[in-house]
């Protein structure tokens, strides 16, 4: 099951499409970190602080050798809006029917104002050059988290 992931374990695989026509997958992303940031919705106040956050530090990520991709359940096309709109530099992967955000565990049952619904939770997974999860955060509040990935990042180098 998916939400028992630990560090160590390999990281569940993906290939999906992205904003500007592409694609990313964690085969092509072997002998490389990367940084699998999932957030619930494009263009809401949280998400776009978060994708802020890591195009901020973009240059600091590239130097550590780690690709930063950030996934969610919109549609390519919004994924470029989103991107055009911030002024993003990092990939944006579309999982518009919910298999990877299924295997990586971050589908859950949510509550807002007594209403439980079903959404992704925002959850940061580092993925070693061989493929397997480094460290994974869940639950992310999002001040001062690109920070804490950028310093594990590195020190996983």
């Amino acid at each position: 099951m998916a939400s028992t992931l630990k560090p160590g374990d390999p990281a569940p695989p993906f290939d999906l499409p992205t904003g500007g026509g592409g694609r990313v997958s964690l085969a092509a992303l072997k002998g490389k970190r990367a940084v699998v940031y999932f957030y619930p919705k494009d263009d809401t106040s949280g998400c776009t602080t978060e994708a802020l956050n890591f195009t901020e530090k973009a240059k600091q990520f590239a130097a550590a050798g780690t690709v930063v991709v950030g996934v969610s359940r919109d549609s390519p096309a919004k994924h470029d809006k989103f991107a055009a709109k911030h002024g993003l530099s990092h990939l944006l992967a579309s999982d518009e029917d919910g298999v990877v955000c299924e295997r990586y565990g971050v589908w859950v049952e949510k509550s807002m104002y007594g209403k439980r619904y079903m959404g992704i939770e925002r959850a940061t997974f580092l993925i070693d050059s061989k493929g397997r999860l480094a460290q994974i955060w869940r639950k992310v509040k999002v001040p001062g988290h690109v920070d804490e990935v950028l310093a594990a990042s590195r020190a996983k180098q």
